[in-house]
């Protein structure tokens, strides 16, 4: 473990903690680019999703991780998201302008939805924001006019000038350097000044009054700026999968995306991204070892979500740092040895809070 000498303000709050981390950033983004050309298309395929989602997590984890409000309606920006990207791309607007404004569309509603729930926390604030879900997938459904209703819409490609994202291999690159960018963005603003208010108010929201922190204005940019995050996301799916439907945006989604947070890690940027694969590649690996179970038990319908919801209940049990609390326990412990001894094991939450902000 390291520990270094502060010697300011901007020493505190910069990008990268250790100079070797950014090396670390840098060897795993190369590995990255090269990694699609020795894997096929259906882990690309994966790989695409996992980007896609990793995007909604960062957003959930400014909301719920920094901020700690809890979300249950987040699909419905995803569903904003990826309904306002196609309806404009379908008009003839630029995919690099049909993202962002879908990004804030979302980031606006997020607002109209912040007004009455930075009064709710808790148990009411998940309730209602399940009802802002329930309320953006009945109106996909209904306003045929514009959504074409229960039949769906099919979604152009995404394309910068004569250059079409038309396959997994070039989407994948589309998909991981937004996914980047939103780190990046996501980094930067928890270095700002609202960044610090927000976890503040996670903290504590009534020593964050006690130093003057505005709840209501906070707790609302975190609503919009989460909400951004989710519309970008739910852009790129969109023109991913080439069709949407009211049905895909659905209250079991909004639960993924909170389990996602949760088994990474909740406050850690590195736990949006690990938890985000990991539910994702969880099906996978489920299906794989329903080969080696007993026909009469891999052949029950309900064996797959049965087997996810026990790997969120066991990670929430004996795990509740997440992934990211393991990664900085197993870290903790090769950095202590062969000195280390198991009570140390239990100091490694405060390293892991002071790492994470």
């Amino acid at each position: 473990m390291r520990f270094e000498l502060k010697r300011s303000y901007w020493e505190d709050i910069r990008i990268f903690r250790y100079r070797s981390d950014f090396r670390w950033y840098m060897a795993l983004v190369f590995l990255l680019l090269v990694l699609p050309v020795f894997i096929g298309d259906y882990y690309i395929s994966q790989f695409n999703v996992v980007f896609i989602y990793s995007i909604v997590s960062v957003g959930m984890m400014l909301l719920t991780g920094f901020t700690g409000q809890l979300s249950l309606g987040h699909v419905g920006f995803f569903g904003i998201g990826s309904y306002t990207s196609a309806i404009l791309v379908s008009k003839g607007i630029p995919f690099l302008l049909a993202m962002p404004l879908a990004g804030l569309l979302a980031a606006a509603i997020g607002i109209l939805v912040a007004l009455p729930a930075v009064r709710l926390t808790g148990m009411y604030l998940a309730i209602m924001t399940i009802g802002f879900a329930f309320i953006v997938e009945e109106v996909l459904a209904r306003w045929e006019s514009l959504t074409r209703g229960n039949m769906g819409m099919v979604v152009e490609p995404p394309s910068i000038g004569p250059f079409e994202f038309d396959s997994e291999f070039s989407f994948y690159y589309l998909a991981l350097l937004i996914l980047i960018l939103s780190l990046l963005a996501a980094r930067n603003i928890l270095r700002s000044p609202t960044g610090r208010a927000m976890i503040s108010i996670r903290d504590s929201e009534v020593a964050s009054q006690a130093i003057g922190v505005n709840l209501m204005k906070f707790k609302a940019v975190a609503f919009a700026l989460s909400a951004f995050f989710t519309g970008i996301a739910g852009s790129l799916s969109a023109h991913k999968l080439s069709f949407i439907s009211p049905e895909s945006f659905n209250f079991l989604e909004s639960v993924k995306y909170l389990a996602m947070i949760i088994i990474g890690g909740l406050g850690s940027l590195h736990g949006a991204v690990l938890g985000a694969a990991f539910l994702l590649f969880l099906p996978g690996v489920i299906i794989a070892v329903k080969e080696y179970l007993p026909h009469a038990i891999a052949s029950q319908p309900g064996l797959e979500p049965l087997l996810m919801g026990l790997v969120i209940v066991l990670f929430i049990l004996f795990e509740p740092m997440g992934l990211y609390g393991r990664w900085m326990k197993v870290k903790h412990y090769f950095e202590f040895f062969p000195l280390y001894k198991k009570d140390t094991f239990k100091r490694v939450k405060s390293y892991y809070k002071a790492e994470k902000h």
